[in-house]
C-alpha cells in the first residue's frame, strides 16, 4: 500500500476534470443557444458563420436601400402628378383662349392664370426635396457633356420621285400613300413654333414648280434648319443647343387663295413630333443605388429636368387666337415628357419591388444555412449536458471514495 501516489484518485480526479468542462460547454451552448460560442468549438465553423453573417445583415441593409430608393422616387412622382395636373389646366386654359369668343381681356385673364401655373411648375421643380436632396430640378440627370438641340420629325412624306428631299417643290408633295397634298399657286403656307415661350410665325405664297420644300424651311431663320432623312421625314433642328433654344409646337398650316384651310397638306405637314428634347450641358447627379450585399452591386436612378423651361412651357402666350394655338401643341409635348418621365420612376419603382423581394428572400436562405452552422441543437445538447452531468456526480463520488483508500494504512499503524 502506498500514499505518495493515489492513483485512483489522480484518475477519479482527471476524468471529474473532463465532464466538468464537458458540462460547462453544454452549459454554454444551452445558456446561448449557439453550437458555436468560441472559435475552439469550431474554427472552420466560425469562420464560415462570421461570413455568412456579414451577408445576412449586407442583404438586411441592402433592402432598407432599397426602400430608401422607393421613396426617394415615390416623393419625385409625387411632384410630377401635380406637374401633370398643372400641364392639363393649362392645356384647357389654352383651348379656351383658342376661342375668339372671348375678348382680349378675356385673354389677359386667362394669360395672368396661365403665369401663375408656370410659375408653380418651377416651384415644385426647385423644392421637391427627399433628404434635402433635390429631385426634380436636372440636379438628378444624367451627365450632358455638350447641350443638346432638339429635334422635331414629321411623319413620312414623298416628293416629285421617292422619299421627300428639301429641293422638292412643295405642288409635288404627297402624302406616305402617294396621295397629293393639294398645294397649288396662290396658297399661303405659313408656320408657327414657339421658342423659349416666345410664339412666331412666318408665310410665304407658294408657286408651282418654284417653291420648294427649303422655302419653308427658311422661314424658320436662325431658329431651326430644316432637313429631310433618307426615310422621307422632314427633320427640324433647333438652330441654338439647351433648353432656351428649343423649338416646340411647330405647325404648318396650308390655306387656298379664298382662306379656306387645305386640311390634308395642313395635317401632313403639322405631323411634327419632338424626337430629341433639348438638354443644357451638366454634370452627372443620377443616384446610385447599393441594392446588395456587396460593393458594385447597384442600380443607377435619373430624373430629368422637370422644370418649364425643359419641358418648353417657359413664358407660354396665348394672349392672341394664333398663340393659344400653337400653345395646346407646346403643352401636349409637355405632357408626353412629363408622362415619359413618370413611367420611367414607376419602372424604376417595380423593379426594386422585386429587389426587395429577392433581398429578403436571399436573406431567409442563408440565415437558414448559417443557423445551421452556428446554432445548437437543443435536445442534442440537453441530452450531453445530462450526460456530462451524471459523469461528473460518479466522478466526484468515486473521488471521495479513492480518498478513503490511503486511510486504511492507519489500521496498520494502529495494530
Amino acid at each position: 500500500m502506498i500514499i505518495n501516489h493515489n492513483s485512483m484518485a489522480s484518475n477519479a480526479l482527471r476524468q471529474l476534470n473532463i465532464n466538468s468542462a464537458a458540462q460547462a460547454k453544454s452549459m454554454a451552448k444551452l445558456s446561448s443557444g449557439l453550437r458555436i460560442n468560441t472559435a475552439a468549438d469550431d474554427a472552420a465553423g466560425l469562420a464560415i458563420s462570421e461570413k455568412m453573417k456579414g451577408q445576412i445583415r449586407g442583404l438586411d441593409q441592402a433592402a432598407r436601400n432599397a426602400q430608401d430608393g422607393q421613396s426617394l422616387l415615390q416623393t419625385a412622382e409625387g411632384g410630377l402628378n401635380e406637374t401633370h395636373d398643372i400641364l392639363q389646366r393649362m392645356r384647357e386654359l389654352a383651348v379656351q383662349a383658342s376661342n375668339d369668343t372671348n375678348t382680349d381681356q378675356d385673354r389677359q385673364n386667362i394669360q395672368s392664370e396661365m403665369s401663375q401655373l408656370e410659375t408653380e411648375i418651377d416651384r415644385i421643380g426647385n423644392t421637391t426635396q427627399f433628404n434635402t436632396k433635390n429631385l426634380l430640378d436636372g440636379s438628378m440627370g444624367k451627365a450632358v457633356n455638350a447641350a443638346v438641340a432638339n429635334v422635331n420629325t414629321s411623319a413620312a412624306l414623298q416628293g416629285g420621285s421617292g422619299s421627300v428631299t428639301t429641293g422638292d417643290f412643295v405642288d409635288a408633295l404627297k402624302d406616305a400613300n402617294g396621295n397629293s397634298l393639294g398645294i397649288s399657286t396662290g396658297d399661303t403656307i405659313t408656320i408657327n413654333y414657339t421658342v423659349n415661350g416666345t410664339a412666331k410665325t412666318a408665310s410665304l405664297t407658294a408657286t408651282a414648280g418654284t417653291t420648294k420644300v427649303s422655302d419653308i424651311g427658311a422661314l424658320f431663320g436662325s431658329d431651326a434648319a430644316l432637313t429631310a432623312d433618307a426615310s422621307g421625314h422632314l427633320v427640324l433642328t433647333a438652330g441654338t443647343a439647351g433648353t432656351a433654344g428649343a423649338v416646340e409646337g411647330v405647325t404648318i398650316t396650308v390655306k387656298d387663295s379664298n382662306g379656306v384651310t387645305r386640311t390634308a397638306a395642313t395635317n401632313a405637314l403639322s405631323s411634327f413630333a419632338e424626337t430629341t428634347a433639348a438638354a443644357d450641358k451638366r454634370t452627372d447627379g443620377s443616384a446610385t443605388l447599393l441594392i446588395g450585399a456587396n460593393g458594385g452591386q447597384t442600380l443607377t436612378v435619373d430624373i430629368n429636368d422637370m422644370r418649364a423651361q425643359a419641358l418648353g412651357v417657359s413664358g407660354l402666350q396665348v394672349s392672341t387666337q394664333s398663340q393659344a394655338n400653337s400653345a395646346i401643341k407646346v403643352i401636349d409635348t409637355a405632357i408626353q415628357k412629363v408622362s415619359a418621365e413618370r413611367a420611367k420612376i414607376g419602372a424604376f419603382e417595380n423593379r426594386l419591388d422585386h429587389t426587395i423581394n429577392n433581398l429578403n428572400t436571399s436573406s431567409q436562405n442563408i440565415s437558414d444555412a448559417q443557423s445551421r452552422i452556428a446554432d445548437v441543437d437543443m435536445a442534442k445538447e440537453m441530452m450531453n449536458q445530462s450526460k456530462a452531468s451524471v459523469l461528473a456526480q460518479a466522478a466526484q463520488a468515486m473521488l471521495a471514495q479513492a480518498n478513503q483508500q490511503p486511510q486504511q494504512v492507519l489500521q496498520l499503524l494502529r495494530g
